[in-house]
C-alpha cells in the first residue's frame, strides 16, 4: 500500500503521454505493483506533489554551531569543530570532518575495552547462509557527543543487534542498550540541534528514532523498508541519516531516498516528542539505469551528504545523484534533480564535499564494466558543470578479496590531499587539485575503514586487526605506531581530542590514548 501523505518523485526531465493515465491508475487502485512502478520510472517523469509540509515546533538553541581551532600538518586547513561533537558519520553534513585532534603520535595504550570480556555477537543470515557476526563492521564510526560537566558519550550500533551508549572516559554504560531485531549495521546519527534523539537503522528492515531522555532508550517512530514502495534490492539501513532544517535525509538499501519532516518538540512533562512525516521519496534509479541494469542493484548503502541545498547520494549500480531539496525543506514542494553522474560500478562509499563544493566519490570494481574502466574508481566532480562534471579520475584496479578492486571506504579530503583506502589493502594519496597519485601505502586487506587524517597523522585499520598511524606531512608516509586489537578492522575510527575509539570484527570497541 502507498503510505498516506508521501510524495514519490521521479527523475526528470521529459514527461510522456502515458504518465497521466498511469498516475490515475495509481490513485484509483491505491496500490502499485513492482512492474508498474518500473514502467513508470522508465519514463523519467517529473515529480508528483501529493502533500505539503507542516511547521515544526520551536527548537531549542542549536548545539551544533561550529567553533574553529587550528590543526597541525603541512597542508591542513583550520578545523571546524561542531559543538554537537562527532554527531554523524564523518562529523558533518558534507561528510568531510575526519576527526578532531590531538591524535597520539607515539604508540598508544588501551584505556578500556567494551565489553570487558567476551564480544558483541549474534547470528544473522545473508545470501551465503546463517552465521555468527561479531563486533562492529563497515562503516561503524561511533558518535562522540559532549554531555554535561565536560563528559563525552559514545553511541554506536553493533553486531549483537543493539544500540550502545557508553561513557567515553570509562567505557561503562550511561544508559541501557536498545535491542533491535537484527545486526545494527553502519553508522548512526545524534540530533545536532539539542534534542535528545538518536537516529539509527538495523538489518531488521527498520529505521528508528529513539528518545534518550527516558529511563531507558525509547523508540518513538519507525520507518519500515517496505512501507510505501517496492524494495528493489535489499531492506537494510546502513547509512547515517542527516538532520537538516528539521528534516531527516536518509537513503535505504530498499533503493529509496527519503525526506522526513521530524516535527520535534516537547510534551507537557518536558519529554522529547516527534511526529514524523515522510514528505518526499525519491528512487535511487532512473529510466536510463533501469534499462542498463538487469539485476536491479540500486540500494543506497552510503550516508547522504548535503551542501548548499543539494542532497547527494550514490547507489549499488554507481549512479550518483544530486537533488535540490530546498523547496521541500522550506515549502513542502517537490525536490528537483540537478545532478547525475554514473560511476559504472557499485558505489557504497559516501560522497564527500569540500569547502568549494566539489564532490569526491570512490567506487568498487566488481563488475568490470566499460564505464568503470573509462572513469576509474576515484573521481573529483564539479556539480556546477552537470554536462561534463569530471575534473579528474584515478583507477584503483588492484585486486583484493573476492577478486574485486576499487574502494568500499569513504575518501578523506584533508588540505591538498585526497586519501582513499582500497579493497586490495592500503591507502592511496592523491593531489586534490590535479588528481596526481602522490604515494601508495600497502596494508593487509581489505581496508574498508575510511581513512582518518588529523594533525598530519593518518589512522587506518587493517584486516589483521592492527590499527596503524603514519605521519603524512612529508613526501612519503612514515610509520608512527601500530597496535594489535584483533579481528578485521572494517569500521572507521573516531578521533576526538586525544582519544581514538574504534571497533573490530573481533567483537569489541576500544578506547586508545597516548601513554602518560
Amino acid at each position: 500500500m502507498r503510505e498516506p501523505g508521501v510524495r514519490t518523485y521521479r527523475s526528470p526531465p521529459d514527461p510522456r503521454a502515458l504518465l497521466p493515465w498511469l498516475v490515475g491508475v495509481v490513485l484509483l487502485l491505491g496500490m502499485v505493483n513492482v512492474a508498474l512502478v518500473q514502467a513508470l520510472l522508465a519514463t523519467d517523469a517529473p515529480p508528483l506533489v501529493l502533500a505539503r509540509a507542516t511547521t515544526e515546533a520551536k527548537r531549542p538553541k542549536p548545539a551544533s554551531k561550529p567553533t574553529t581551532g587550528a590543526a597541525a600538518g603541512h597542508d591542513e586547513p583550520r578545523v571546524v569543530v561542531p559543538k554537537a561533537g562527532l554527531w554523524t558519520f564523518r562529523g558533518n553534513a558534507q561528510r568531510s570532518l575526519t576527526g578532531v585532534g590531538p591524535v597520539p603520535r607515539r604508540s598508544p595504550r588501551i584505556v578500556w575495552r567494551y565489553p570487558r570480556a567476551g564480544g558483541m555477537c549474534s547470528a544473522s543470515s545473508d545470501e551465503t547462509g546463517r552465521s555468527t557476526w561479531c563486533g562492529i563492521g563497515w562503516t561503524g564510526q561511533p558518535n562522540v557527543i559532549p554531555r554535561s560537566k565536560g563528559t563525552l558519550e559514545l553511541r554506536f550500533g553493533a553486531y549483537d543487534r543493539r544500540y550502545h551508549f557508553l561513557d567515553a572516559a570509562t567505557g561503562r554504560e550511561v544508559r541501557p542498550s536498545l535491542l533491535t531485531g537484527d545486526l545494527a549495521k553502519g553508522s548512526a546519527t545524534s540530533d545536532p540541534d539539542g534534542f535528545p534523539l538518536y537516529y539509527a537503522g538495523s538489518r531488521d528492515n527498520t529505521l528508528r528514532i529513539v528518545a534518550l531522555d527516558r529511563r531507558s532508550p525509547t523508540v518513538l517512530w519507525k520507518l519500515d523498508s517496505y512501507a510505501g514502495g517496492p524494495v528493489t534490492w535489499n531492506d537494510d539501513w546502513d547509512g547515517a541519516p542527516l538532520v537538516v532544517d528539521g528534516h531527516l535525509l536518509v537513503g535505504g538499501e530498499n533503493s529509496w531516498f527519503y525526506v522526513v519532516r521530524l516535527n520535534r518538540g516537547y510534551d507537557r512533562h518536558g519529554k522529547v516528542k516527534v511526529k514524523p512525516r515522510v514528505v518526499a521519496r525519491v528512487p535511487s534509479w532512473d529510466g536510463r539505469l533501469l534499462a542498463s541494469r538487469s539485476d536491479r542493484a540500486f540500494s543506497i548503502e552510503s550516508s547522504v551528504a548535503y551542501d548548499r541545498g543539494i542532497a547527494y547520494f550514490a547507489n549499488s549500480s554507481g549512479l550518483v545523484q544530486g537533488w535540490d531539496v530546498r523547496p521541500t525543506l522550506r515549502r513542502g514542494k517537490p525536490p528537483r534533480r540537478v545532478f547525475r553522474f554514473w560511476m559504472g560500478d557499485d558505489t557504497d562509499a559516501s560522497v564527500v564535499i569540500d569547502e568549494k563544493g566539489y564532490l569526491y566519490v570512490a567506487s568498487e570494481l566488481e563488475r568490470f564494466t566499460g564505464r568503470s574502466r573509462e572513469v576509474g574508481q576515484l573521481v573529483k566532480l564539479d556539480p556546477r558543470r552537470p554536462r561534463s562534471p569530471l575534473v579528474w579520475s584515478v583507477p584503483l584496479r588492484a585486486i583484493g578479496r573476492g577478486g574485486k578492486g576499487g574502494s568500499w571506504a569513504t575518501p578523506a579530503v584533508v588540505g591538498n590531499t585526497v586519501y582513499v583506502a582500497t579493497n586490495a589493502g592500503g591507502v592511496v594519496a592523491v593531489d586534490r587539485r590535479t588528481g596526481h597519485v602522490r604515494w601508495k601505502l600497502s596494508l593487509p586487506g581489505p581496508t574498508w575503514g575510511s581513512p582518518v587524517v588529523v594533525d598530519g597523522v593518518l589512522v587506518e585499520g587493517d584486516c589483521r586487526g592492527n590499527l596503524r598511524a603514519f605521519d603524512v606531512t612529508g613526501r612519503r608516509p612514515r610509520a608512527l605506531w601500530s597496535i594489535r586489537l584483533g579481528g578485521c578492522i572494517e569500521s572507521t575510527p573516531a578521533v576526538w581530542r586525544g582519544r581514538i575509539y574504534v571497533g573490530t570484527r573481533g567483537g569489541a570497541l576500544y578506547a586508545l590514548a597516548a601513554r602518560p
